[in-house]
């Protein structure tokens, strides 16, 4: 609020403006329409919690991810992450999470190098999300403390020996499968005291009262979802110069 307040003299209290989830359910009903065109060419995008509270997936199961609400593909850590939330949920707190992105059938070739790279779409469009503040691809950040002998994806007569690239080198779609993670954060909305100062710059506290989620997963998986379906059936649009 703080920052549209600065920029627009105006603060929703209301909880139901521009910075709020639920401008993203116009995202999510345009992804429905590209998920069936991206289908029609063999692309299938799904999208699932690896981290939540701290509590991490130790393995991955696709037809796990539908069975619990929170749309993790290991079963047990879903477990311990519903405890997990309900515990944050008793104190008055809130966690924040990571969720990653899987995109099945897309072929070499999407994406324009230096100023319309894939990955650069990708990682605006999954930024534009509120509680979004980190996008990383394949690798991603692990990749800094390697060495390129490992990071590389040495080429075959039967394509790629590994993904550390996420699916994208230059830019461009490999036709490996492409992975995307995002770093999503606590929610700020929390029943703890916290400390701030109002209007006019005279320190005192604040305690939020009200129904509000203890983390913005799982509601925000199908919104990461959307934002790849609507970059990728973007760039399928485009014309492709490609001999693969």
């Amino acid at each position: 609020d703080r920052t549209y307040e600065q920029k627009y003299g105006v603060r929703d209290w209301r909880g139901g403006g521009r910075s709020s989830g639920r401008e993203t359910v116009g995202r999510v009903a345009a992804a429905a329409i590209a998920r069936k065109f991206l289908g029609q060419q063999g692309i299938r995008v799904q999208a699932c919690t690896v981290a939540l509270g701290g509590v991490v997936s130790e393995s991955f199961d696709p037809e796990e991810i539908e069975r619990n609400p929170l749309f993790c593909p290991d079963g047990k850590a879903a477990a311990a992450m519903q405890e997990r939330l309900e515990q944050v949920r008793r104190e008055g707190d809130s966690v924040g999470g990571i969720v990653e992105i899987r995109v099945h059938g897309c072929k070499p070739g999407l994406g324009e190098p230096v100023f319309d790279k894939l990955d650069a779409r990708l990682a605006g469009a999954l930024m534009s999300i509120g509680a979004v503040k980190g996008v990383e691809i394949g690798a991603g950040f692990a990749a800094a403390g390697m060495l390129g002998s490992a990071n590389n994806d040495p080429l075959t007569p039967d394509g790629y020996a590994g993904n550390h690239a996420g699916g994208i080198l230059g830019g461009i779609s490999t036709g490996m499968e492409i992975v995307v993670r995002v770093a999503v954060k606590p929610i700020p909305s929390i029943e703890k005291v916290q400390q701030t100062v109002t209007r006019e710059g005279v320190p005192t506290t604040i305690q939020i009262r009200g129904r509000h989620d203890v983390s913005a997963i799982p509601r925000i998986v199908p919104v990461c979802e959307a934002m790849v379906l609507l970059v990728l059936a973007d760039f399928s649009r485009h014309p492709r110069d490609t001999v693969c």
